[in-house]
This record gives C-alpha cells, structure tokens and sequence, in this order.
C-alpha cells in the first residue's frame, strides 16, 4: 500500500508541473496565437478573401481618352474662385 501513495503523490505533482508548463507555453506564445486566431486575424482572412476576387477590367485605349477628355472639359467648366478677384469686389 505504501507504494502507492507515493506514486499518486507523485502522479499529483507531474500533473500541476505540466499545467504549469502549458500555462507558461500559452503565455509565451500569446502573440503569435493572438495573431493566428484574433479578432484582427479573422479580418485580415476576410479582407483577403474579398480582394481575391476582385478583378482588373480593361478599357480599349478609345474609351479611357474619352474620358480623360471629359473629365478634363468637367474641370474646365467648374466654377472657380480666385482670391485677386474677391478683393476687387470689396
């Protein structure tokens, strides 16, 4: 019987030790698992899963002058408002 005891005692203690280690193991490592499994993590997968599936289109060399063009006659057509004229006003 005496056997015994002294194995569950021992038993006992390798089982806090391991906790112990698991515990320091989990401490020491937080960052990365925090990284792997967070709150951020989860966005970051999300966002690249979103930016995977988005697509280049291109435009025939044609249409993208067209539009620089009216974009630049939308510019030119723009009210503008130079300071050397609102102190001729006054």
């Amino acid at each position: 019987m005496r056997t015994a005891s002294i194995l569950f005692g021992v038993s006992v203690f390798a089982l806090v030790l391991l906790a112990a280690a698991v515990v320091l193991l989990a401490a020491a490592e937080w960052p990365r698992l925090a990284a792997r499994l967070g709150a951020d993590a989860f966005a970051t997968r999300r966002r690249a899963r979103r930016k995977a599936r988005l697509r280049v289109i291109r435009t025939p060399p044609d249409e993208s002058d067209e539009f620089a063009r009216s974009v630049q006659r939308d510019l030119a057509a723009l009210p503008t408002i130079d300071p050397r004229d609102a102190d001729k006003r006054r």
